[in-house]
């Protein structure tokens, strides 16, 4: 039985908000939802297909997956965009973007998309890359392309581990971290030190626009959609290969709760691996983009 002190603080919710008239079987404790009142912030793209993810929870590959089907969305460019992903965490993107997507194997994402580039110059063509495939196997399709100038753009998801085969040490593992394959933590001295691609591959001259970014705090979400924006706007100017990095994480793998994990890219991944923009495009570059409406 309700209290004489809660009936009236229900029934004062009820009337408040200029004496709106609620029907009797809507009368609960909560103000009835006005949604006149409210401005949206966000909804869902439509590039994007209302489905479950397969993803663990809390990995980074879900919400960059939004992100980019923002861009197109916002850029309207949904029709002229091509996606090429390889095996790996990656190889889901075709679930869940809805646009045109060709798989490749591993490692050769890079060479798919300058083949596609070359047969539809005027489509919008990317790549969405985990550090395994791109960094180890890949790294030779991935420079030459770059150091051709294909104008494509590289989405590089670092998460420093191979994310889908049960976690083993990755060119980007950082030292001391433990995996399956280095159970007592990256040995330098054995195995060498992780690599970090985006200062690897900026100095080439086929690179037009390379950036790092992460996407653990809100503030970051924003730049990181930016960086992804200004990518895809930047394949009009016909200038190199733009390349996005983002510091990714990998709950399962890392053995950490997705909080835990979130605290460890501050901590550790972006000490080695610092957030930045890495090489800009000059401003004579720029003079005849046009913005998107």
């Amino acid at each position: 039985m309700q209290s004489e002190e809660h009936t009236l603080v229900e029934e004062k919710l009820i009337t408040d908000k200029e004496n709106a008239v609620v029907p009797e079987d809507l009368k609960t404790a909560e103000m009835p939802c006005i949604t006149d009142e409210y401005e949206i912030v966000y909804q869902r793209p439509k590039t994007l297909v209302d489905v479950s993810m397969h993803y663990c929870p809390g990995c980074a590959h879900s919400l960059v997956h939004k992100l980019i089907m923002e861009a197109i969305d916002e850029l309207g460019i949904q029709e002229q965009t091509i996606g090429v992903a390889p095996v790996g965490c990656a190889v889901f993107a075709y679930d869940y973007m809805d646009i045109d997507m060709s798989e490749a194997a591993h490692g050769r994402a890079c060479a798919v998309a300058t083949g596609i580039k070359k047969l539809m110059p005027d489509k919008y063509v990317f790549t969405y890359q985990g550090d395994g495939d791109l960094a180890a196997i890949g790294v030779a399709e991935t420079l030459h392309a770059i150091n051709r100038g294909e104008n494509i753009l590289i989405v590089f998801m670092n998460n420093a581990v191979y994310g889908m085969t049960s976690g083993q040490m990755a060119p980007t593992t950082l030292a001391g971290m433990k995996t399956t394959t280095s159970p007592y933590g990256r040995d330098t001295s054995f195995y060498g030190f992780p690599i970090k691609v985006s200062e690897l591959i900026a100095p080439l001259p086929g690179a037009f626009y390379v950036t790092r970014q992460t996407v653990n705090n809100a503030t970051a979400v924003r730049k990181t959609k930016k960086a992804l924006l200004n990518a895809f706007r930047y394949q009009k100017l016909k200038k190199g290969t733009c390349f996005v990095e983002i510091i990714g994480n990998c709950p399962s793998n890392w053995k950490m709760t997705p909080v835990e994990t979130l605290k460890f890219v501050d901590d550790e991944m972006i000490k080695y691996f610092p957030l930045g923009d890495i090489k800009l495009p000059k401003g004579e570059d720029l003079k005849n983009l046009q913005e998107d409406k």
